[in-house]
């Protein structure tokens, strides 16, 4: 065997139709695209949603709910996380986003009371949860609100 005598399976390749080429072709005149309408037209091509003309299904369908633009996005950090500061440091939202415990501070930085908090901190912040804020004065900590 060698590369010039390599040829495909018989059967799976298919020879093209040739369009256009005579009525005695079976596929001249109109090449298979019937007389007239929108398919029968040269560049005439479908999307996956068009629907023939019809009102997609997308307009029909009921628009629901609103998004409050106004809506603030905090930048969330458990108690659990200021562990892996050393105690007495200010923690701030500059400083937690330095040591990548959050990514971007957002609108500000919220702190919850998931976890336990063993350190001394004085933490600084635009929101305190209840639980946050027992936690890190039970630790010998201050909640600042910025």
């Amino acid at each position: 065997m060698r590369l010039n005598e390599l040829q495909p399976p018989e059967g799976s390749t298919k020879s093209k139709k040739r369009l256009g080429r005579g009525s005695g072709s079976g596929r001249g005149k109109t090449s298979g695209k019937g007389h007239k309408g929108q398919r029968s037209r040269s560049g005439w091509k479908s999307r996956p949603w068009f629907e023939g003309g019809q009102m997609p299904l997308v307009r029909r369908l009921p628009v629901y709910g609103f998004k409050n633009v106004f809506k603030k996005q905090y930048a969330i950090v458990n108690v659990k996380k200021l562990n892996s500061f050393e105690d007495g440091t200010e923690v701030t939202p500059e400083l937690l986003v330095d040591t990548g415990i959050i990514k971007k501070v957002k609108d500000g930085v919220r702190i919850l009371g998931d976890g336990e908090l063993e350190r001394n901190l004085t933490v600084k912040a635009h929101h305190f949860s209840k639980s946050a804020l027992t936690k890190i004065e039970s630790a010998g900590g201050q909640a600042v609100v910025l």
